[in-house]
């Protein structure tokens, strides 16, 4: 018990000093102050379905707690794959998780960095990139590709720091639904859906 308390600690010890080199490097694309809680990551896993039988795409896997998450959750690791912007991150992400399909690269050039993947259809997404330090059309533009690669009905995930979504409403196009106001973050955080409108 002592032993695995310590392993934990040490573990989230190593997450947040690994969080806050990167943030110190590059403050646009990390987007936060502190790696996402245990709490929120949970919530945001919460929206994968194992029994679909089809691999899960996460955005923004930073330190790993949202990868773990949707491990938790009964996905294989090579059903998960997994996209990362911060070379040091990445590096750390496949040491820790072995055979979770990551891939380094911007999200926003999505077909490029999944490369072989990319007619690959997914069961949702769960992401992590922070929206609020790009303009409105590229998020729009993104969300939209999201949800051409995932059924209709199935979700994209999205947590973010904001009041409102990140992404504008649109309903004829998609739909924005509030998934939970998540308090056991720092900061507390807002967890959004997004799911093609029928």
């Amino acid at each position: 018990m002592v032993l695995r308390l310590k392993q934990r600690l040490g573990r989230k010890f190593e997450e947040e000093v690994s969080f806050l080199k990167a943030w110190q490097k590059d403050k646009k694309r990390i987007g936060a102050l502190m790696p996402t809680s245990v709490h929120a990551a949970r919530r945001m896993a919460s929206v994968v379905n194992p029994a679909s039988g089809m691999p899960v795409l996460e955005l923004g896997a930073g330190t790993g707690v949202i990868t773990r998450a949707i491990l938790e959750k009964g996905i294989k690791p090579q059903q998960l794959v997994s996209i990362e912007y911060s070379k040091d991150f990445y590096d750390g992400l496949t040491r820790r998780f072995p055979g979770v399909d990551f891939r380094l690269g911007d999200a926003f050039a999505l077909s490029e960095v999944l490369g072989e993947r990319c007619g690959d259809k997914f069961d949702c997404v769960v992401s992590a990139l922070p929206l609020l330090s790009f303009p409105m059309e590229q998020r729009i533009a993104l969300l939209e590709d999201l949800l051409a690669r995932i059924p209709v009905g199935r979700p994209v995930m999205q947590i973010t720091y904001g009041p409102l979504s990140p992404v504008t409403k649109m309903p004829d196009r998609y739909i924005v639904s509030h998934y939970d106001f998540v308090i056991r973050n720092i900061p507390p955080a807002q967890l959004w859906t997004y799911r093609r409108a029928l």
